[in-house]
């Protein structure tokens, strides 16, 4: 079974706003982060939502509220549901921190100063395990683990009896989250030096019968 997944990434919060780490921290939509909302809901609104699904943090909730009920086809679902699977990375004790702050305290050590150094010397899977390696108590997600919780979020989408092949279905996703997905599934040809915008939308089609690895094929991204 095929599914269209339309990926938005949740509208601004205070902790974008204020340039810090946000993983399973719960900070709330600012108005700009609203209206990205209801940005990602206009460009949504005639798009038939067969399901619905979000991570259980409040901008995820709001986020996915305000474009359901945005929404114009009477025939798309009003709710969407909520599990920890679609939760953004964890960051374990860097929860709430400033980002230049925590990615210097996990890159330093590898001779990696930023975030984008990370990325661009040891790859994206290293900024996850160098975090993990930088926490104190070592809660922080690693790679591994990441993507072991990612996989449970697309097995519960494909569990649900309700969807059928072709079906239109809504995901609002994390900025590194959506990050992650693409540079495992999409290849070359995106630019990922930046984080999606907030309120953006990426399109993915998810083959259900297929295994995690090879499941996903991205249509469009931060769009």
């Amino acid at each position: 079974m095929i599914l269209h997944l339309h990926l938005v990434r949740h509208g601004q919060t205070y902790f974008n706003r204020y340039n810090r780490l946000q993983g399973w921290s719960n900070s709330p939509l600012t108005q700009s982060g609203l209206d990205d909302a209801s940005r990602a809901g206009e460009k949504l609104k005639q798009v038939r939502f067969a399901g619905a699904f979000c991570s259980d943090t409040t901008r995820a909730e709001q986020t996915a509220q305000a474009i359901l009920d945005i929404n114009e086809n009477a025939e798309s679902v009003k709710n969407p549901r909520a599990a920890m699977y679609f939760r953004e990375q964890f960051y374990g004790y860097f929860e709430g921190q400033d980002m230049a702050m925590s990615w210097y305290a996990a890159g330093a050590p590898h001779g990696a100063k930023t975030y984008n150094e990370i990325v661009e010397k040891f790859g994206l899977a290293a900024t996850k395990d160098f975090l993990k390696q930088a926490d104190p108590f070592h809660d922080a997600e690693s790679e591994e683990e990441y993507w072991q919780r990612e996989a449970q979020g697309f097995y519960f989408i494909a569990a649900d009896e309700s969807l059928s092949e072709g079906d239109d279905v809504l995901l609002i996703s994390h900025g590194n989250t959506l990050l992650s997905l693409m540079q495992r599934f999409a290849g070359s040809g995106y630019d990922l030096s930046e984080r999606p915008a907030n309120g953006s939308v990426t399109v993915i089609d998810f083959d259900t019968s297929r295994p995690f690895d090879s499941c996903l094929t991205v249509r469009s991204y931060n769009q």
